[in-house]
């Protein structure tokens, strides 16, 4: 269960108003005491999220989001939350207990413009008169016939995980990191410099599952830092299938690689993985549109101190100066920060996001395009400037 990383897991939210048993659901759905439980309204705050593996969804996670109807101004607060654990939804499940569903409407209609599916779940059915009534009049303002479910006895909660399974998204994601560059027996080679960014002892996340991926496709899959190019290319019988570089490097692999080898970067595949990479494609055209007065924001999923060597808070903004200028105000934001007014950004160039599930960063790259603002990635940023943006493959 711990092996699948949390930004590649199916996001399934719960929401509803406080003290609707979301909480009992989840520990329910889990089978374990997941959530804590309580009486008392308003006792979950910030979102939890629990990784689980469950038979016919896979590795998935559950987030338990505070009640919507919260009050005060720490409530404000967590609604605030909710609404950001909205952004990583995947598949929601709307719980509610009686056909007072004005502020549960609400919510689906903020879920159907992030493209979620929704759920519907009348919960505690066991302790109502004519849920069957209820029932029917959830659905004549929802739309949908509504589950009863009961977790106290087990009613319902197969339902839910049958309409679970209905309702997976069919994504990108489903054809892996690398897609179909490669099929079994071809010959992969990966370029993996090791900076101050994966120092000795360990890789970086998007080598790592990259690798194991090339493993479970039977690839044959050999690695080599930037020094060892040439020694490596020379020790093969035949040119690799695929080479994949770390972005930093890409024209130094360019320039030595083999005319039949394809060529692509673990922040590109990853473009495709998590993101929308024609998107990206299109937007690193905005580059030759910079003037030393735009405004580039630079947004990073990981959250960590600034490195000597960082490749978005240092290395792509000197490209970039050098480039268009030193005037160029490039801003840096990190983890879930992202701003919701883009207009004044004329690019916006992201990570690899592989600490985000694709749910959100399309979630983002939605937001920009609805502002018409620009948007890539750092491996076809620095494919672009290197000038072998038309080169590479995804």
């Amino acid at each position: 269960m711990n092996d699948t990383p949390r930004a590649n897991r199916l996001h399934i939210g719960l929401f509803g108003k406080r003290n609707a048993g979301k909480s009992s659901l989840i520990n329910a759905l889990t089978h374990q005491d997941t959530a804590l439980v309580s009486d008392i309204p308003g006792t979950t705050t910030d979102p939890v999220f629990k990784a689980m593996e469950i038979h016919g969804l896979g590795p998935c996670v559950f987030i338990d989001t505070a009640g919507f109807d919260d009050e005060g101004e720490l409530g404000e607060l967590r609604i605030r939350q909710t609404q950001r654990a909205l952004e990583k939804t995947d598949i929601a499940l709307m719980v509610c207990t009686d056909e007072r569903l004005d502020e549960e409407l609400h919510w689906q209609r903020l879920l159907k413009e992030k493209n979620v599916p929704v759920i519907w779940i009348l919960n505690k059915c066991d302790l109502l008169s004519d849920a069957e009534q209820t029932m029917r009049r959830i659905e004549q303002q929802c739309g949908q016939v509504p589950l009863l479910v009961s977790t106290l006895t087990g009613k319902g909660l197969d339902d839910i995980l049958r309409s679970l399974r209905n309702k997976l998204p069919d994504e990108t994601m489903a054809q892996g990191i690398v897609g179909r560059l490669v099929e079994e027996n071809d010959t992969v080679m990966l370029v993996m410099p090791q900076d101050i960014q994966a120092p000795k002892g360990r890789l970086i996340l998007p080598q790592v599952q990259t690798i194991r991926e090339l493993l479970d496709r039977k690839c044959l899959v050999m690695s080599c830092t930037t020094d060892k190019i040439d020694a490596m290319l020379a020790a093969l019988a035949r040119p690799p299938k695929l080479i994949i570089t770390d972005s930093q490097v890409f024209r130094t692999v360019y320039d030595k690689k083999p005319a039949e080898s394809r060529l692509t970067s673990f922040s590109v595949l990853f473009a495709q993985y998590k993101g929308d990479i024609d998107y990206y494609m299109k937007g690193a055209n905005a580059i030759a549109q910079l003037t030393p007065e735009s405004r580039v924001l630079i947004a990073e999923a990981c959250t960590h101190a600034p490195l000597a060597e960082d490749i978005g808070r240092v290395k792509i903004p000197n490209m970039l100066r050098k480039r268009i200028g030193e005037g160029l105000q490039i801003d840096i934001v990190s983890g879930t920060d992202f701003p919701e007014d883009l207009a004044s950004y004329d690019l916006i160039i992201h990570c690899g996001a592989c600490m985000f599930n694709r749910k959100y960063v399309l979630n983002r790259i939605g937001q920009a395009r609805t502002q018409q603002v620009p948007m890539t990635n750092y491996g076809v940023t620095i494919a672009y400037l290197a000038g072998i943006l038309d080169k590479i493959d995804y």
